[in-house]
C-alpha cells in the first residue's frame, strides 16, 4: 500500500491520508530504544505496565516485548474523544474493576498519544490515589502544541505537529488501526 495520498473506503465516505509521518521501520527502532531506556531505568524493580486501550494496543505490545525487567501486563480502557477528532475533555474509564493491584508497585502508563493532557492527567491521578511506589508515563506520540494541561511525560516516542493521525493502533471511527505506519488523516470525503 502506498503511504502517500492513500485513500481508503469508510462507511459514508473515503478517508484521504497525506504522506506517512512515521514509517514502520522508524517506529520499530524507536520502540526498541524506549524499551532499552525503560529497562535501564527500572533496574531491580518490577513494573506494572498499563496499556490504555484501544489506541495504544499495538505500541504497548511491541514495547513490553522490548522491556527486559519483571513485568505485569494490565490494560485500562479510557478515552475523551468519543468518535471525534478532538477531545471532549470528559474522560471515561471502562472496566477498572478487574485492574491489577498497584499499591506499592511501580506503574508505567502506556498511551498512544498525548495532546490536550486531559486524559493523562486523569490517569495519573487515578493511579496515584491507589498508593503506588511510583507512576511514570510513556506515550508514543506527543502533540505539545495542543496541551491544555501540563502533564509530566517520562518517555516520549515522537513529537508531532497538530494533525489528526491514524495507524499503528490509532483510528478514525474505529478504522485504520491496522496500518503498520502512522499517517496524517487529511480529510474524510463524502461520496
Amino acid at each position: 500500500m502506498s503511504t502517500s495520498g492513500t485513500s481508503a473506503g469508510t462507511k459514508g465516505g473515503r478517508a484521504r491520508f497525506g504522506k506517512a509521518l512515521i514509517d514502520a521501520a522508524t517506529l520499530a527502532r524507536r520502540v526498541e530504544q524506549l524499551g532499552k531506556q525503560i529497562t535501564a531505568d527500572y533496574e531491580g524493580r518490577e513494573i506494572v505496565a498499563v496499556g490504555i486501550l484501544k489506541g495504544a494496543a499495538l505500541f504497548y505490545t511491541d514495547l513490553v516485548r522490548q522491556i527486559r525487567r519483571p513485568l505485569i501486563v494490565d490494560f485500562l480502557r479510557a478515552g475523551s474523544y468519543g468518535g471525534r477528532t478532538s477531545t471532549s475533555g470528559d474522560v471515561r474509564i471502562v472496566a477498572d474493576d478487574e485492574a491489577v493491584e498497584v499499591a506499592g508497585r511501580h506503574v508505567l502508563i502506556v498511551e498512544d498519544i498525548v495532546d490536550s493532557g486531559v486524559t493523562m492527567q486523569y490517569l495519573r491521578k487515578l493511579f496515584l490515589a491507589k498508593g503506588p511506589a511510583s507512576v511514570a508515563t510513556c506515550t508514543l506520540l506527543d502533540k505539545p502544541t495542543r496541551r491544555r494541561i501540563d502533564v509530566p511525560l517520562d518517555y516520549v516516542g515522537f513529537s508531532v505537529a497538530d494533525v489528526f493521525v491514524v495507524g499503528y493502533g490509532m483510528d478514525h471511527g474505529e478504522r485504520y488501526r491496522n496500518l503498520p505506519y502512522i499517517a496524517a488523516l487529511d480529510e474524510v470525503q463524502k461520496p
